[in-house]
């Protein structure tokens, strides 16, 4: 992680617009979706990585002048992976005085058991904490799950299941869980991710890096994210562009024969 700024009366001016932008980002996309209604209670999920950290932030920040009572509960999934600094979370969120749950399953050994040395373990590692996520959230009486990804994390799923998937599918800004009891939202879906580190640089937010999976360069997600890197310094601004796309979708222009009817397509 970079080192964060030496603070200035300039450099404070400008986290301050970083901050009022990202909000402004967390607040449109959450009245764009309807992501937090009245009476909500809301699980905001952390890793101990600077997007979840972000989205707490910035959900307590917006909470405090919203025109609805919502209640934001914070979670942290202890997996016990080796040398997990497992004081780090409960001593940041026992600072900020909110109600949090650090729940423990040794989903890590698991992991280990199930995939086959040098096969990437996120696929495994992720369907595992979405059920203890939910099932967590049930069991506090949360009806809505926030999750720290963010508008490139999103545009990188698109192409992960274009590429390896076969299909236009997404990561969306919303959804239902199969059982139809949790609602999932993305707060952080408008905003970009390097405000996002700008911004936890700032804060000094106290960074826990996944070891799980240690670097595995041979991830197809580092590599979609490097091609659009690439592609975002060579023609500024085609992320932006991309994740637009998502938003403009043509039925009629695409081959799936489910969302539109081209056999019954006729002249008029």
């Amino acid at each position: 992680m970079q080192q964060p700024e030496k603070v200035t009366e300039r450099t404070s001016t400008n986290f301050n617009r970083l901050k009022k932008r990202l909000e402004r980002q967390v607040g449109k996309a959450i009245g764009d979706f309807n992501m937090i209604e009245e009476g909500d209670t809301v699980l905001a999920c952390l890793s101990g990585g600077k997007d979840s950290y972000t989205m707490l932030d910035i959900l307590l920040n917006l909470q405090k002048r919203a025109p609805i009572d919502f209640r934001i509960i914070a979670m942290n999934l202890d997996q016990k992976q080796p040398l997990f600094p497992g004081h780090v979370l409960p001593g940041y969120l026992s600072r900020l005085g909110i109600e949090y749950h650090i729940i423990e399953e040794d989903t890590y050994s698991i992991v280990k058991e199930k995939v086959p040395e040098g096969k990437t373990t996120c696929s495994m590692c992720s369907r595992l904490r979405r059920g203890v996520i939910y099932r967590v959230a049930k069991e506090l009486g949360a009806n809505k799950v926030a999750l720290g990804h963010h508008r490139d994390d999103m545009v990188q799923t698109l192409f992960l299941n274009m590429f390896f998937g076969g299909k236009l599918k997404g990561m969306p800004p919303k959804l239902r869980t199969d059982d139809g009891e949790l609602v999932v939202i993305r707060p952080l879906a408008y905003c970009h991710e390097n405000e996002i580190i700008r911004y936890a640089n700032r804060r000094e937010f106290p960074l826990i890096p996944c070891n799980l999976c240690g670097t595995q360069e041979n991830l197809q997600r580092q590599n979609i994210k490097q091609m659009l890197l690439e592609w975002e310094k060579e023609y500024p601004g085609r992320t932006e562009t991309i994740f637009r796309a998502m938003q403009h979708v043509v039925p009629s222009h695409l081959a799936d024969s489910e969302l539109f009817d081209f056999s019954g397509l006729r002249a008029l």
